[in-house]
């Protein structure tokens, strides 16, 4: 996408981070010609498909016809084995376990090591490149229990005890109920079955969820160390221009006044906003850039066979959830107002997640860019201040947000560093 279409001014950017226009739309004016026409655009197709959300046919998503091990890694000579486990939520999660190509499920493995997928992403985000180029592969190769996680609503997963996906309820979380509950399971599941505290490797909102989950002090005793590619826990100071613009666009509120509560790119409406954004008029390239920032080793050829997989759903509340951040500049639980903050929480404002509690004897290790518009360096700075340990750093300069996953160099760059780190402490097997 170009920048004369999604590039807001410094002076705009300044407004949508730190004086937000009054909802819904105090400010439209000083949008260009092109902004307005995009933004009435994708409220029209919203407008069209909020009717029908509720339907079968409006949730219709290209369904894998095999599990995670089937499709993507068993074909690349991975034992890959799938297992289920139940949030106290009821949510019914989906995780694989990956051994070395040379090895087998049944033989004594290395430390386990979980990986916690980004924002409409799943597990598939790991093994997406090469066996030499994608972190999951090489994990594995290594001699590492490696173990995928997948958060509710993905397509790995296997929906609820009770609810169905055409529930509003199914859909009423955010980043909150994965760090609480979603990740809690998985790390609860894997240290069970290996009687191992593990590693945790987690990319952007996989971030967000382990470090907020490493507050908590029952979760984070089963943890040995955590690798952190693109760390995220404030958001104010992101320039990603896309994400600016729907902000202040107030486009998270829109979509959950008009009872969206699912968001499914890959669904009837998702597919119509995906194909007016990224027609002849439009460079997709560059509406990557503009939501991510500009990523120098992002292998663009691989485009098509990453669109086979991502992006996957995640739910509206969830999007409000991180827009709420920016907004707000808080790390925090989710804001439902102050009325229903202190029926929830007992208090008016939503509940901080003090990163001081995460303990200083938690081995982190973080790797960041100069070219990432989401994960920012003054942001991470922020957090960095508020950790009692410090953590090992990685900077990359000329790297953006998805590099750090889908980079033709990233093995060299990244992910032999976090090997480095992770070997420098042995193993993590309990007593």
């Amino acid at each position: 996408m170009s920048a004369t279409v999604l590039g807001p001014s410094s002076t705009a950017v300044t407004e949508a981070v730190g004086g937000l226009p009054a909802f819904p739309y105090r400010k439209t004016m000083e949008l260009s010609v092109a902004q307005a026409a995009l933004t009435v655009a994708l409220l029209s197709s919203l407008l069209l498909s909020a009717e029908d959300f509720n339907d079968a046919s409006s949730l219709r998503r290209k369904s894998p016809v095999a599990g995670l091990c089937t499709q993507l890694i068993e074909p690349s000579g991975f034992p890959c084995s799938e297992h289920k486990t139940q949030t106290k939520d009821g949510f019914i999660l989906g995780l694989q376990r990956v051994s070395s190509s040379s090895g087998n499920l049944r033989k004594q493995r290395g430390s386990p090591v979980l990986l916690i997928h980004g924002l409409f992403m799943a597990g598939d985000a790991w093994f997406l490149d090469t066996t030499n180029q994608s972190l999951g592969f090489i994990l594995a190769d290594r001699g590492f229990d490696v173990w995928v996680g997948n958060v509710r609503g993905t397509r790995w997963c296997h929906g609820h005890v009770s609810l169905s996906e055409k529930d509003r309820e199914f859909w009423d979380w955010s980043w909150q109920e994965y760090a609480l509950y979603d990740l809690r399971e998985m790390i609860r599941y894997v240290y069970t079955v290996t009687n191992s505290r593990l590693f945790v490797i987690g990319h952007s909102q996989g971030t967000i969820m382990s470090l907020a989950a490493f507050t908590q002090p029952d979760i984070v005793e089963m943890v040995g160390a955590a690798a952190l590619l693109c760390p995220i826990t404030y958001l104010n100071h992101i320039t990603a221009r896309l994400a600016l613009r729907l902000v202040k666009m107030h486009f998270d509120q829109v979509i959950l006044a008009l009872g969206i509560h699912e968001l499914n790119f890959k669904s009837d409406w998702g597919t119509r906003i995906m194909d007016m954004m990224c027609d002849r008029r439009v460079d997709c390239d560059d509406m990557l850039t503009s939501i991510t920032g500009k990523n120098c080793c992002f292998n663009s050829s691989r485009i098509d066979f990453y669109l086979e997989y991502e992006p996957h759903p995640s739910s509206a509340k969830n999007l409000n959830h991180l827009f709420q951040m920016i907004r707000e500049g808080t790390f925090a639980m989710y804001d439902y107002g102050r009325w229903k903050n202190m029926k929830r929480y007992g208090q008016l404002k939503p509940p901080k997640f003090d990163l001081s509690q995460i303990p200083s004897s938690l081995p982190l290790w973080m790797g960041y860019g100069g070219n990432d518009a989401l994960a920012d360096i003054t942001d991470l700075q922020h957090t960095l201040k508020e950790l009692q340990s410090k953590p090992d750093l990685l900077y990359l300069e000329n790297y953006g947000h998805l590099d750090f996953l889908l980079s033709t160099r990233s093995k060299e760059d990244v992910y032999d560093r976090i090997l480095t780190f992770f070997n420098s402490l042995g193993t993590v097997r309990s007593y």
